[in-house]
């Protein structure tokens, strides 16, 4: 299964990269491929400056050797061997209008334990109803289809849980769906591909509505105060950051995940009855998406 996810994983990224390219329209991907000293490497794509994406990256590894036996005891499985696999991506659209957006499917196995994890999630700084309904049903659609290993509710819960900032208790953005240490099964690897398969569908249609639209310095602004909610969570909690480091990965892969463009501003409050306070107050309460209209 090691063989069949890499040679799918693989396919996703190049399947993925042409896509956001052709939706960018002004800036290619550039390719870095790595190798580890202690077995393995990856393909390293990263777009910057581009007519859309400020900056973005969508990353392919294969890695595998052993763990240290300190950060072995904080995985499923037994002794120090490992293997892992995956894609990657965060995409920082220039505009406040279009979301960010995260993906990841991996396949890992330690010992003799092997597992699926991954998922899909928005970050939108000014939301339309339309754009998280949609993404949402496209995630409860890849769901329904294997529904003997994908229950989507659940999957759902587990995103809103996942992607939270507990200092902060505020959720990073209005969530998709999140799995890890799924059992490997010829299943759940179906499955994988069919949310693989799905990303595109799910954020595509997003950049198309909204990539052109105007917007202001503010609203400019308030996008970059709120990518510091990103910087906090995948340097605080997130888990494939801290896999990547404590694996001997490749630092510069694994934090092209943060924003280019990050405003900090002390003890900032929205005021009342603004987008901007809306967005905490009601888009960033987890909310049953999927079954609405858009």
């Amino acid at each position: 299964m090691h063989t069949e996810a890499v040679a799918y994983f693989r396919d996703l990224q190049d399947r993925i990269c042409a896509a956001l390219a052709r939706a960018d329209g002004g800036a290619a991907f550039r390719e870095d491929t790595w190798e580890r000293a202690e077995g393995g490497g990856g393909r390293t794509r990263v777009i910057e400056n581009g007519a859309v994406f400020e900056k973005g990256g969508v990353n392919f590894s294969e890695v595998y050797g052993d763990l240290t036996p300190e950060f072995a005891k904080q995985l499923p499985g037994d002794g120090l061997a490992f293997s892992a696999t995956g894609v990657s991506l965060v995409l920082h659209p220039r505009s406040p209008l279009v979301p960010t957006v995260h993906a990841n499917f991996r396949f890992i196995t330690h010992g003799a334990l092997a597992w699926f994890g991954g998922g899909g999630d928005l970050t939108p700084y000014y939301p339309f109803k339309e754009d998280v309904v949609h993404f949402h049903k496209v995630w409860k659609r890849a769901c329904d289809a294997h529904p003997a290993v994908a229950e989507h509710g659940k999957l759902k819960k587990w995103c809103d849980d996942y992607f939270h900032l507990k200092h902060r208790d505020e959720a990073r953005g209005v969530g998709g769906i999140f799995f890890d240490n799924v059992t490997a099964s010829d299943a759940t690897f179906a499955f994988v591909r069919t949310a693989g398969d799905a990303f595109l569908d799910a954020y595509l249609p997003i950049v198309e509505r909204r990539k052109g639209l105007p917007y202001t310095a503010e609203q400019r602004a308030f996008q970059e105060y709120r990518r510091g909610r990103y910087v906090e969570f995948n340097l605080v909690y997130d888990r494939g950051t801290t896999f990547g480091l404590k694996t001997n990965g490749r630092t510069e892969s694994i934090l092209m995940s943060l924003p280019p463009v990050v405003r900090y501003v002390y003890d900032y409050k929205a005021p009342s009855g603004t987008p901007e306070a809306e967005l905490t107050e009601y888009w960033l309460k987890p909310q049953d998406w999927a079954g609405m209209e858009g």
